[in-house]
């Protein structure tokens, strides 16, 4: 059907929220909030507040108006523990990543410094032809590459290809262009033997829980780089689970409320890789502060991103 809504001044929009039973006590701080954040993005944090309506026959769908108490402060809380939420995990996946590209370049170089240039060195399926682009998915990676290489103004890159003109550079400093998306990519394609070098160095004997916490978390990296709503928002990508007791401290997550299905999952596989990155990291003492400060607001509660009661005092988070 044709998008038909008429555009509305800041006023406009207020007057809207009040109309639909949210309480706006101080128009003109929420006046400065719409201004400056924007109706649709903070509309992401007053969806949990919006009240059922009866269909004519019979089912309830989500309505417009607002459940009796929804203040309008209670969604700009929302976005600012959002904001904060969002920092922590990027915090937490540069680590992370950093340590990927290390393991990346050490599991591949010992081959040979431009092994990653080596169709023999990845999987079959990673450098399988697929229709209809009659291209693998290595050879796009490679080309991505390619792109990288000859573009990056990057100090490093610049001198590289100053010292060593036509040259590829090897894995080493490859990986240094790679983004989490591309580096995740060439992780999925590698082959099983490296990627067991790569799984037991964090501790792991199942290398596909590796590809797959990698490649979740690059999804979830770009949430985050697009400021978008986090908290509480379902996993793209599902990091996925270990046996039951190939990794004890994870065991609980098959029983969190939405399983791996929500953000407690992968915050729960970043503090697991975090203690092999750098035991000594503070990063989950910060994340539980910051937790503490989850807004006390009816209708939005934690469970709702996935964590369990008293999740922090698990053997995981001590």
């Amino acid at each position: 059907m044709p998008y038909n809504k008429p555009y509305l001044t800041i006023p406009q929009q207020r007057a809207l929220l009040v109309s639909r039973g949210m309480s706006v006590p101080d128009p003109q701080k929420a006046d400065e909030y719409l201004q400056r954040i924007g109706y649709y993005r903070l509309s992401a944090y007053w969806y949990p507040f919006r009240g059922l309506t009866q269909q004519a026959d019979g089912t309830f769908k989500l309505g417009d108006n607002f459940k009796a108490g929804t203040e309008f402060k209670q969604a700009t809380d929302l976005y600012a523990f959002d904001k904060s939420l969002r920092l922590l995990v990027l915090d937490a996946i540069e680590r992370i990543e950093i340590s990927v590209r290390t393991e990346v370049a050490l599991a591949i170089g010992r081959h040979n410094p431009k092994a990653h240039r080596n169709p023999g060195s990845v999987d079959g399926k990673f450098k399988a032809v697929r229709p209809p682009n009659a291209i693998s998915k290595y050879a796009e990676w490679l080309n991505k590459l390619d792109a990288k290489e000859a573009s990056s103004k990057e100090e490093f890159a610049n001198h590289f290809r100053a010292k060593y003109p036509g040259e590829k550079m090897p894995i080493w400093i490859a990986v240094e262009l790679l983004d989490f998306g591309p580096l995740s990519i060439f992780l999925s394609g590698m082959r099983y033997p490296d990627l067991q070098r790569i799984s037991n160095s964090y501790g792991l004997q199942q290398p596909h829980l590796v590809k797959s916490w990698i490649r979740s978390m690059s999804a979830l990296r770009n949430v985050c780089a697009h400021h978008s709503r986090l908290w509480n928002k379902p996993l793209i990508d599902q990091p996925a689970l270990p046996a039951k007791g190939a990794v004890p401290e994870l065991d609980h997550l098959a029983s969190a409320p939405g399983g791996n299905q929500r953000l407690y999952a992968a915050l729960a596989v970043m503090k697991f890789l975090l203690k092999r990155v750098n035991p000594r990291t503070k990063w989950a003492d910060r994340l539980k502060a910051h937790v503490s400060t989850f807004p006390n607001a009816p209708n939005i509660k934690l469970a709702d991103a996935g964590f369990p009661v008293d999740w922090e005092t698990l053997p995981l988070w001590s």
